[in-house]
């Protein structure tokens, strides 16, 4: 018997080390992301309060480093550099030569030329606005203005100077050495190369563009610009062209970093960001500011094409998948757009041209007579631009309109919809009597109301796009009603609602829209409700990259999403129906958007059943990921709590929670990435996974009630009786270093997996 007694003593010693292991397995720091305050994660509204429209948005503030003079004596001194040939290896050159002021602070060439003829691989970029654009360069290699300096100054291919050479030109001009002195005057050498390069960093960020045609009819000008202008400003927002995904205003620039696939020159193959930064997709390049566009061509960071015309036909062309490009940015998809609407277009993107900082009083920007050095400065330079914009751009200064009371206008069946929504003023109703409306509105004003008067068998007025139009609506005006109308056949949007203040749509029936049925975008305060949205394929009712949102009592069927929230803080979906959708809800955290957040989502008191209808959105599209057959998938989204549902007859899955490596590559992600503080309860799970769709067969997923990809340690599931995968799932009543114990055990098991 001692045998038997040796081995319960190893058996004995074996549990306890397991035991002491899991425990200590407890309190080894688990992996997660980092954490950040939601409320400056990028989601929401950025449009200005007491403002007339809801387009006028708020500069960023300016990173202007301490260590940077800020005084009117630094940016004269900074200017007399940035035009003085002297910074130059041989003399012959200044930062003018390639970022000239009459050519958009840009040289006018596909590349420029620099030291003994070099000709440069990259297009000049414009400085107009330079101060909010971190990092510099296509690439991004410089992480201020400062930093940037260098480069050009030293770079044996553009200047060809060097610190030493610079000091030394610069000490020996006693008008120069006395102006550095009054800038520095604690300096005990005030004549740096480091006080040059804070000279023209300091100079460059008064170059300032915010005063276009644009901006004055934000600020309530209606003559600010012209029916073609506002045309294409329709366009550029919608989500047929998705421009504004990347050229943001503002600023008309996300700074960020995207493969839109342009064509190179033979033998050519330039990494763009990832020459920097490994990690970054291959022919990533920086996304330029689009303000004073129109007078900087060619354009792209080779300058391959050389008019406004040729680059929207390369993006109405898909970009580079017409020229089998791989890894393009998933917003360059294509559009089809006629003659009409191309130029109008290039009208907006004209209107987004303000020079005033170069040709007003102070004369700042302009170029000096002179320069200390005595050495000749960059003559005048002729850009036909100018006399095309002359002709193009309105010269209206007139004010916004007279307050007065608010008005309710009435319009009629066969009558123009958006004529009476231009003579609206903030705080008036727009009521639309019964009829068929085939048209689209764009509402800019604030404080608008549009809504539908039923006829006597209670149905709604109909706009129907015969789909020829984009959008059914549009605005961007704060404090924005849409209610009481059936909205069917558009090519993007039943409703699209963008970067403003307090929305409410309600009382909507939205059919076949194209993309989206209602489409609130970087808004603050949006209330959805009693909508019913049906043949849409992406989300009959999206929510993206915005605050403080509520959807409920609606209806969303035969869509690929039923319902949507995205990139977004602070949401609640409840009381609502989906059924017959490819995925019943989804709250997503999806990379490469102006919103870096998820937090804070309930989805409670929903029926979410029989969501298997075959996925319909277009192959480029992200919706396409999704398998057929969710109830609710949560995808990277932060701080979600799911109860007191209904979820039924999902074929993969009843509820699904997933990190972004799922579906992207991990290269392209910009954002935490894993499904943090995610919380299941009380919900009813019935009929769930009996058939998944075979994308989840080949990953090796059956279908379950629950599907947890184990990513994240704090995914709680209070449920008893439903079938999940993996088996075991936490729950909320095991202590936090279990919980984060089973999380380093399965997460062991799923890497020796994979």
């Amino acid at each position: 018997m001692i045998w038997l007694k040796r081995i319960t003593i190893v058996l004995s010693v074996a549990i306890l080390l397991l035991m002491v292991g899991f425990v200590a397995l407890g309190f080894v720091p688990v992996e997660e992301d980092p954490t950040m305050d939601p409320r400056a994660g990028g989601a929401g509204a950025a449009s200005v309060e007491e403002s007339w429209t809801g387009l006028q948005r708020e500069f960023p503030s300016m990173n202007w480093p301490e260590e940077t003079p800020n005084t009117p004596k630094a940016i004269q001194l900074g200017r007399l550099l940035f035009f003085d040939p002297i910074l130059s290896g041989n003399d012959d050159m200044s930062c003018a030569s390639c970022h000239h002021p009459d050519l958009g602070f840009a040289d006018g060439q596909a590349h420029p030329v620099g030291a003994g003829g070099a000709v440069l691989p990259r297009h000049t970029p414009s400085l107009w606005n330079v101060g909010w654009a971190e990092p510099l360069f296509w690439d991004g290699r410089a992480e201020s203005l400062e930093d940037q300096a260098d480069m050009p100054l030293t770079h044996p291919e553009e200047m060809a100077a060097t610190p030493a050479n610079i000091e030394a030109d610069l000490q020996a001009n006693p008008e120069y050495v006395e102006q550095f002195r009054q800038v520095f005057p604690n300096s005990p050498e005030p004549v740096t190369f480091e006080h040059v390069r804070r000279l023209l960093a300091a100079f460059q960020r008064t170059f300032i563009s915010n005063d276009s045609p644009f901006d004055r009819f934000a600020a309530g000008d209606v003559n600010a610009l012209t029916p073609a202008q506002r045309r294409g400003l329709n366009l550029f927002r919608s989500a047929a062209t998705r421009c504004y995904e990347c050229h943001t205003p503002p600023l008309f620039t996300t700074n960020t970093f995207r493969v839109i696939g342009v064509p190179e020159a033979p033998g050519v193959d330039d990494p763009g960001r990832a020459g920097v930064a490994p990690d970054a997709p291959e022919g990533a390049f920086r996304t330029p500011s689009l303000r004073n566009i129109a007078l900087t061509a060619p354009y792209m960071h080779n300058g391959a094409f050389a008019t406004l015309e040729e680059v929207i036909d390369f993006y109405a062309q898909g970009g580079g998948h017409a020229y089998g490009k791989e890894n393009v940015d998933r917003f360059v998809l294509g559009f089809d757009l006629s003659d009409q609407e191309k130029a109008d277009m290039v009208a907006f993107l004209k209107a987004l041209t303000d020079e005033k900082a170069l040709t007003g009083e102070s004369e700042m920007l302009s170029i000096p007579a002179e320069v200390p050095s005595g050495l000749p400065v960059e003559p005048r330079r002729e850009n036909p631009a100018r006399d095309l914009l002359a002709q193009t751009n309105t010269v209206s200064s007139v004010a916004a309109q007279a307050d007065r009371s608010p008005k309710v206008w009435r319009v009629q069946s066969g009558q123009n919809i958006q004529e009476t929504v231009d003579q609206a003023l903030p705080g008036d109703a727009i009521e639309i009597e019964y009829g068929v409306y085939h048209q689209n509105v764009v509402v800019n004003a604030n404080d608008i109301s549009i809504r539908g008067i039923p006829n006597e068998a209670d149905e709604w007025p109909i706009l129907d796009g015969q789909n020829q139009f984009a959008d059914g609506i549009m605005s961007s005006g704060n404090n924005f009603t849409v209610e009481k109308l059936h909205i069917r056949n558009y090519k993007s949007n039943g409703v699209l609602v963008e970067g403003v203040q307090n929305v409410v749509v309600r009382d909507l029936f939205v059919e076949d829209t194209g993309i989206y049925g209602v489409y609130p975008v970087h808004c603050t305060g949006v209330l959805i409700e009693r909508v019913e949205a049906t043949g849409i394929k992406d989300a009959g009712i999206y929510v993206g990259q915005s605050e403080d949102i509520i959807v409920r009592a609606s209806v969303a069927y035969s869509n690929v999403i039923g319902i949507e929230v995205e990139n977004s803080v602070n949401s609640e979906v409840y009381d609502n129906h989906t059924y017959s959708n490819s995925v019943g809800v989804f709250f997503d955290l999806l990379p490469n958007l102006t919103s870096k957040v998820f937090w804070g989502g309930k989805i409670y008191n929903n029926r979410i059943e029989n969501n298997n209808h075959p996925n319909f959105a277009d192959a480029d599209m992200t919706a396409s990921l999704i398998p057929q057959g969710t109830g609710i998938l949560i995808l990277a989204a932060d701080g979600v709590e799911i109860y007191d549902n209904i979820i039924r007859n999902s074929q993969s899955v009843g509820i699904a929670i997933y990190r972004l490596t799922i579906a992207f590559d991990p290269n392209t992600i910009d954002v935490p990435d894993r499904p943090e503080q995610i919380w299941i309860h009380d919900n009813v799970l019935e009929a769930n996974g009996y058939n998944p769709d075979p994308s989840l067969a080949a990953l090796g997923i059956p279908g379950a009630d629950i599907i947890w990809d184990g990513s994240a340690w704090s995914v709680a599931v209070d449920q008893s009786g439903v079938n999940t995968f993996p088996p075991l799932i936490p729950s909320s009543k095991w202590p936090e270093w279990v919980r984060k114990a089973y999380w380093h055990i399965l997460d062991f098991a799923i890497q020796r997996l994979l």
